[in-house]
């Protein structure tokens, strides 16, 4: 047999070589991410002007002419305004913000009296953390703390009127308080009664699925402010005389209900994901109508929707701004009412009023956004491999 030359064969290893420039570094993350393409670059560049068209006029307008401190209007008026600016200033006036912060939080509530307000806080904070953490034990007894035991001692704590408490009428109530007290009360209240519902609606037993239908689809057909106008005008025609609920009362009811059919409608998004498999399963195991429920259907689907159960809270907690409509002020509210307040007024009063109260309402519902991108990782076990 003829012998084959091999000496087109390596007899050792090639040393390792460095990777090419274009694939690391500044130069390959910019290209993949921003100029991969002709479209890519395109939008690039248009994203480029729009940042530099935009961000430098607010950096000037919200620190660099800002004005930080004073005590009245003329801080943030020009010379022809009546004030100490030279004309043609434009800066924020943090310092409206600065003199009516305690309002902002608080809004009416008497100052003696608002280290009630601190302390419910902080309950609220020291049993929502541990709640968080995935890690902390006892998440069932934490839970009961939170959503059974919290909401009675801080209403006697806000409310007073119980163990030597002076009572505080909620008319009083405003700010970032209310807004918290609605949020809190919306999201703990519409989340258990929309498993309910959506349970219900997909109930064998005609009379509760057509009572959960109706109620879902009647409230979901007529806007929030509608829901507030027909709690806060249109109950109390509906009562006997002498009978009347405290307006705030009337809201944290709207609110929740509204959401609560909202939420309906995600839960029941999230059953509807579940493979039949998994209900056979659980009937074949022997299970019970609200073991099968709780054990292995509830766990699943909530897992699928938790985009859409953090988006419905984070409309909850910005469309408790619409309160305001029916003459309660939470955060927004309690900023527009100082709007005409004659010792501030000014043409940068209203913008930086309007910019705190947007960052605030940004910062909570971002904060929502950040947990949920969180769970939603942690919980994605099941198409790993």
């Amino acid at each position: 047999m003829q012998e084959h030359d091999r000496s087109f064969v390596r007899t050792e290893m090639v040393a390792d070589q460095a990777p090419p420039v274009s694939d690391h570094g500044l130069l390959s993350w910019l290209r993949r991410n921003l100029f991969a393409n002709a479209t890519d670059t395109v939008f690039t560049i248009i994203g480029i002007a729009l940042v530099v068209m935009i961000v430098p006029p607010l950096v000037q307008w919200a620190f660099i002419s800002a004005q930080w401190t004073g005590s009245d209007r003329t801080v943030c008026a020009t010379l022809a305004q009546g004030g100490i600016q030279p004309d043609g200033w434009s800066g924020a006036c943090w310092a409206f913000v600065d003199a009516k912060f305690q309002q902002f939080m608080f809004g009416r509530y008497p100052d003696e009296e608002r280290w009630r307000v601190y302390l419910t806080g902080f309950l609220f904070v020291v049993l929502l953390v541990p709640l968080l953490i995935p890690s902390v034990p006892r998440k069932g007894l934490n839970a009961l703390l939170l959503f059974g035991v919290f909401p009675i001692v801080g209403f006697f704590l806000l409310s007073g009127g119980a163990f030597g408490l002076k009572p505080v009428a909620t008319p009083l109530w405003g700010g970032l308080m209310v807004t918290l007290v609605l949020a809190y009360v919306g999201i703990s209240v519409s989340l258990p009664l929309g498993i309910l519902l959506a349970l219900g609606r997909r109930s064998h037993m005609p009379v509760v699925k057509l009572v959960c239908v109706v109620f879902i689809e009647t409230i979901r057909g007529v806007p929030l402010i509608t829901i507030l106008f027909m709690a806060s005008v249109m109950l109390p025609l509906f009562l006997p005389p002498g009978t009347s609920f405290d307006k705030l009362l009337r809201a944290l009811i709207g609110v929740a209900l509204f959401a609560s059919a909202y939420m309906a409608e995600v839960i029941r998004g999230g059953l509807q994901a579940i493979p039949k498999g998994q209900y056979e399963g659980a009937d074949a195991l022997g299970l019970s109508y609200w073991k099968k429920t709780n054990l292995i259907i509830l766990p699943q689907a909530i897992k699928l929707v938790i985009p859409g159960i953090v988006n419905t809270f984070i409309g909850l907690f910005k469309d408790t701004s619409l309160v305001y409509i029916i003459g309660m002020f939470d955060l927004l509210g309690a900023v527009r009412q100082n709007f005409s307040d004659a010792n501030w007024a000014s043409p940068q009063t209203p913008i930086t009023g309007l910019v705190f109260a947007g960052f605030v309402f940004w910062l909570f519902c971002f904060g929502m956004s950040r947990y949920s991108i969180f769970m939603e990782r942690r919980l994605d076990t099941g198409h790993k491999r």
